[in-house]
């Protein structure tokens, strides 16, 4: 059946970020939509941001498009344009390697939900605020002078 029970899909708050990065995101509760439903050639996630929580760090991607649909809630989109609010049915769209650095904060008292659809590649992704560079070549979050971050993730 293509009609996808949410329910039936695991959800996670894992991250792949050094500790010193990470506080931001734990209460960003995702499920891979993808893998759930047989789809190959792009990726989505069905994301809850709970009150205070960020979608990811400001980053944006050398390779990746990606495209968010607000379902539910409201979140505050923050890119090199400030801010916006971003209320269910809003579109917001992140063309690949365009430098525009770009997260989803839950500045509310409520939890919000997206859908985030791109197509996942090997490739570079930047974070403008931080020292942290994601290297498809090496495979992992490092800082921007290459190197890694110590096993207490002191920034």
């Amino acid at each position: 059946m293509p009609k996808l029970d949410l329910d039936a899909i695991p959800q996670t708050n894992a991250t792949g970020y050094p500790a010193c990065y990470a506080d931001v995101v734990q209460e960003r509760w995702y499920r891979r939509l993808a893998p759930a439903s047989g789809i190959e050639d792009f990726g989505a996630s069905h994301v809850v941001l709970k009150p205070g929580a960020w979608s990811a760090q400001r980053h944006w991607h050398e390779g990746e498009d990606e495209l968010l649909v607000m379902i539910s809630g409201e979140a505050v989109l923050v890119d090199d344009n400030g801010d916006t609010l971003m209320l269910p049915g809003d579109i917001a769209a992140f063309p690949k390697n365009d430098g525009n650095g770009h997260v989803l904060q839950n500045r509310s008292d409520a939890p919000c939900s997206y859908v985030v659809i791109g197509k996942p590649a090997a490739t570079d992704c930047h974070y403008p605020d931080i020292d942290m560079h994601l290297s498809a070549e090496i495979g992992e979050q490092r800082r921007k002078d290459g190197s890694r971050f110590d096993d207490a993730g002191a920034a």
